[in-house]
């Protein structure tokens, strides 16, 4: 039996993988056949393994599907170990390149500002949404925060909020002037709702305490009753926070205890993105930018 048929026995075996599992397994070993050439399974080595990662990487592969494929490659020689004998796995410790670091798209302060000054409808669930949304701004939350938020978690008659974080991490954030009106005009509504003991700050329209897939789809729904040409999501709310208090500050811990980032390395994405701000007002702004004439 050669080493495919028996990955592929497997993978039907007794506790068979689906269509699709096992069709992106053989896909993976295919591949890794066709890198090895003429050269037996057997007799790979972790310098082989090294070799076919880096011309896949030279050759534009997505970092996140070489790593699928040598986790195949790994799970297929330890079969092989168990049933052909195979003396070795050339997969162990080998990783895969990292993947280049996404940039969030960045929100101007003006587009910030204007999606949460139009929020003025007079509907009580749309004062919870100004509410919910000037929070995630202000204060730089999660969407699992935001939605977590209780009302006696508020320190400092409303201007200090306690967030339970990642990893059960507890943080002081401040909250801003605007947050803090707005909130106190919603709880004059939450007041309104069903009482159902629930001790959560922002409600449904049941009294229950709002799910992060609730707050999502009301904010793509204001993007669009709002006409925005691009829509936002709460993270991007929380994104711009991070990008304009690190603009004004220009502190990058400060900026890092704000998002509750456990590595500086996270936050300092956010100075890239100021960085893109600060190149692109150089390249409108600076008369020696661009050629004016157009010459090359």
């Amino acid at each position: 039996m050669t080493p495919l048929e028996r990955l592929d026995r497997y993978l039907r075996g007794e506790h068979g993988r689906s269509a699709a599992t096992r069709s992106a397994y053989m896909a993976d070993a295919g591949l890794l056949l066709t890198l090895a050439g003429d050269t037996d399974l057997a007799a790979l080595g972790s310098k082989d393994i090294r070799g076919f990662v880096r011309r896949m990487n030279s050759q534009g592969h997505d970092p996140r599907s070489i790593a699928r494929r040598l986790s195949a490659w790994r799970a297929w020689f330890k079969l092989l170990m168990r049933e052909a004998g195979f003396a070795h796995n050339p997969v162990e410790g080998i990783k895969a390149p990292r993947a280049a670091r996404k940039l969030p798209r960045p929100v101007g302060v003006d587009e910030a500002m204007g999606f949460l000054d139009n929020l003025t409808d007079t509907d009580p669930l749309a004062r919870r949404d100004r509410a919910m949304y000037e929070l995630a701004y202000s204060s730089g939350l999660r969407v699992s925060e935001l939605v977590g938020v209780d009302c006696e978690d508020f320190r400092d008659a409303g201007a200090t909020l306690q967030v339970l974080g990642k990893g059960g991490k507890v943080r002081l954030v401040p909250v801003g002037e605007m947050a803090i009106h707005t909130i106190q005009d919603w709880l004059q509504d939450r007041a309104s709702l069903p009482q159902t003991g629930d001790a959560a700050l922002f409600l449904n329209r049941f009294g229950r305490r709002m799910s992060t897939r609730a707050v999502q789809l009301r904010l793509a729904e204001w993007s669009v009753k709002l006409g925005l040409p691009d829509h936002l999501h709460p993270h991007r709310l929380r994104h711009a926070c991070a990008s304009h208090f690190l603009q004004g500050s220009q502190d990058l811990r400060a900026t890092q205890e704000l998002l509750g980032h456990a590595s500086i390395a996270t936050t300092q994405v956010y100075t890239l993105l100021d960085f893109q701000h600060l190149a692109a007002v150089y390249d409108s702004a600076h008369p020696r930018a661009q050629d004016k004439d157009g010459a090359e």
